[in-house]
Formats: C-alpha cells, sequence, structure tokens
C-alpha cells in the first residue's frame, strides 16, 4: 500500500511539473523561470547570458542576449556546450532591422549548459555551479549541466520563451 501511495504522490508531482507552459528569462535579475499554465514558477535558474548584456542582440558578433517573444525550436543533443535547446533568433522583425543596417541578425541562440572541453574554458570545474558569476557566452543562456538536463525533461518544442531586460 505504501509503495502506491508513494507512486501516485511521485507520478502526481512530475505530472504538475511536466506541463511548463512557457519560459521567462529576467536578464538584469540573470534568471530563467518555467512557467505553468496557472502563471505559477515551477523552476527558477540562475544564468549567465552574453558577454554584452546589455540591450537587444541587433547583430552577429555583438555578444548580446536577445529581447523578445521566441519558441524553442529545436533540441541539439551534439553541442559544445553539452545539450542545448535552440531559441528561434531572428524572428522577422530582427532580420529586418539587420537587413537595413546592411548586418547579420546572428543567429545560433541557445539555452544550453556548460562547455563540453574544459581546456577551452578558462573556469575550472569544481566552479562550474558559480558559472553565472560571470556573463560569457556569445549571446546564449547558460545553466549548469544538470540544470539543463532537468530544463530538456520539462520544456517542450514549440514553447513560447519571453526575454526581457528586467
Amino acid at each position: 500500500m505504501k509503495a502506491l501511495v508513494l507512486s501516485l504522490v511521485l507520478f502526481t508531482a512530475s505530472a504538475s511539473i511536466a506541463s511548463v507552459d512557457r519560459i521567462i528569462v529576467l536578464k538584469s535579475q540573470k534568471m530563467l523561470m518555467l512557467i505553468d499554465d496557472n502563471d505559477q514558477v515551477l523552476k527558477r535558474y540562475k544564468v549567465a547570458l552574453g558577454a554584452n548584456p546589455i540591450g537587444h542582440k541587433t547583430q552577429e558578433g555583438d555578444e548580446k542576449t536577445p529581447e523578445g517573444r521566441y519558441i524553442i525550436d529545436w533540441l541539439k543533443e551534439d553541442s559544445s556546450f553539452y545539450r542545448s535547446l535552440h531559441i528561434s533568433y531572428p524572428n522577422k522583425a530582427d532580420k529586418s532591422q539587420a537587413r537595413k543596417r546592411g548586418v547579420s541578425a546572428g543567429g545560433a541562440i541557445f539555452i544550453h549548459g556548460l562547455p563540453n572541453d574544459v581546456k577551452d574554458w578558462s573556469v575550472p570545474e569544481w566552479a562550474y555551479p558559480a558559472h553565472y558569476l560571470y556573463n560569457w557566452t556569445d549571446g546564449c543562456i547558460a545553466v549548469t549541466n544538470k540544470e539543463m538536463d532537468e530544463i530538456i525533461d520539462l520544456v517542450q518544442i514549440n514553447t513560447p520563451i519571453f526575454i526581457f531586460p528586467y
């Protein structure tokens, strides 16, 4: 009987957590939140952003994390940064403004884990949980590998992501 009750509790808990309706990123707080359809925060993660975090991404190489509404459109298992979820940047407006300025809007913006090759990264592996203290990506949103596994388990493809400057 105890095993049945425990199974029901675990199933109910995992079922409620699995209903991520949207992702919200607050750049100024360096926070990523998974939100359910009742506007409840299911999970919070401290993140690292692009090395130039103030303002919206406007072109390739500006090291800014985009701002606005996008979607999670695919999973990348063979990433250079552990596993990753692709963010649909650039959208039509991003492409249009870049075209008007004669530059590339850039792309390859992900929520991703930490670098696969520790030798290529100046932070020692023991410090990974504090990776968010420094904005080190080229415009992506970085979490730890354990957090990335959790996010991938909870977030479906086509989930909206809202990235706010505040």
